[in-house]
């Protein structure tokens, strides 16, 4: 989320996105967001809705398929995505208030709703998944963690761009409170700049994690036929992972 307190890779770090998550790496998990996709669509889909898009690299995926519209909180992403996918729509909001007044045959949410800590926050971002969705329409929410499959975790990675920039990683994701609704990522960045110079930052990100039922309990009492579906592509956690994937009726509520 940017702003105040806001994690540093979505503010003054956000152009050294594609260096710790190059797009190259998402190719078959976009495959399986848009299987899920179509698998829970009633019509067929031709405009999806990302919510909390990031630096676009789903999207570089999914545009070869429908027509996107891409919304973010942080305008330093927005750029990165811009950058990636000039073709595409580009809207700045947050996921909790934002309103366009249009409906989309899809709508998806990868993890950016991770940084949804609060049951009132993740339940207003649910609604407008809900309200932008059209009837017969699916709606696809893919947390990194429920708090049933969440297990403490290290990782590394980061890449070097022809530019002279390189960047490596060391993520630390650890669970400091179970009875609490959020979970703690520490990263350490060694950023290489364009002059060889290297710095070293840490970067803390807090994040939203809620039982599975809790969360199936919300999509219904928006409205969505929700559905758990496990992840089968390579880029899934080992310690499982899992989406939740969403139709809207056609018979919609009043």
């Amino acid at each position: 989320m940017a702003g105040d307190g806001a994690p540093l890779l979505y503010g003054e770090l956000a152009d050294w996105w594609p260096l710790l998550s190059p797009p190259s790496e998402y190719a078959e998990e976009a495959a399986f967001h848009e299987r899920v996709l179509r698998a829970h669509c009633e019509v067929p889909p031709r405009t999806l809705l990302e919510l909390g898009c990031g630096g676009g690299s789903n999207a570089s995926y999914l545009k070869a398929s429908f027509a996107l519209t891409l919304s973010d909180l942080s305008p330093g992403m927005l750029e990165v995505s811009r950058a990636l996918n000039p073709e595409c729509e580009h809207v700045q909001g947050d996921m909790r208030t934002l309103r366009l007044g249009r409906s989309f045959d899809l709508v998806f949410v990868h993890d950016a709703v991770c940084y949804l800590t609060r049951e009132a926050d993740l339940r207003a971002a649910i609604e407008t998944a809900f309200l932008h969705c059209a009837p017969g329409g699916a709606a696809l929410f893919a947390p990194d963690y429920v708090r049933e499959s969440f297990s403490p975790r290290t990782d590394d990675g980061g890449v070097d761009a022809s530019d002279g920039r390189g960047l490596r990683y060391l993520e630390w994701t650890r669970d400091p409170d179970p009875s609490d609704t959020h979970y703690v990522v520490d990263f350490a960045y060694l950023l290489r700049e364009r002059d060889g110079s290297v710095r070293a930052l840490h970067d803390r990100h807090v994040e939203g994690l809620f039982p599975r039922a809790d969360w199936l309990a919300w999509l219904g009492e928006a409205g969505f036929q929700a559905e758990v579906v496990p992840v089968d592509h390579a880029e899934s956690e080992p310690c499982g992972h899992e989406v939740f994937a969403c139709r809207r009726p056609a018979e919609t509520r009043t």
